[in-house]
């Protein structure tokens, strides 16, 4: 293969910012990634960020949104939330109290990706998590 070109496939979802959009993306997700031994932990970032999403930015304010991006290839799947944005601070992915009530979504993101990273622009947040899978098993796709 030539080393420009790409074999991924990317798919977006566009999510109103209420609660119960939260377990359509996770089905989404399920659904996109059925067979791949990633699928679980994929389904379970989709589920943290996007509730994030929805509690701690615009997202969850009336006519909030928010919207998922989902790469796979042969040996990577990346998944992608974005925010409406709308606050003072960037998202963490470090460690947080484990006494607090809140905070330990990303901690539980940032341990089951392989890597975590964090977008800030005018619009919002867009943190993106991948995972990475040896070769033929990303997707549930042989290569």
């Amino acid at each position: 293969m030539h080393e420009y070109t790409s074999t991924a496939r990317v798919w977006g979802l566009s999510c109103p910012g209420f609660p119960e959009e939260v377990s359509r993306a996770r089905r989404w997700t399920r659904d996109i990634l059925r067979g791949s031994p990633l699928a679980g932990d994929a389904e379970l970032i989709v589920s943290e960020l996007s509730a994030n999403a929805i509690l701690h930015t615009a997202s969850g304010r009336q006519a909030g949104s928010f919207h998922l991006a989902l790469a796979v290839s042969a040996r990577v799947i990346a998944l992608s939330v974005t925010d409406d944005g709308n606050t003072s601070t960037a998202p963490r992915t470090d460690h947080q109290d484990q006494d607090s009530e809140h905070g330990r979504g990303l901690s539980l993101v940032n341990a089951l990706a392989h890597r975590v990273v964090v977008h800030r622009n005018q619009a919002g947040h867009t943190i993106t998590a991948e995972l990475f899978a040896g070769p033929g098993t990303a997707g549930g796709h042989p290569c």
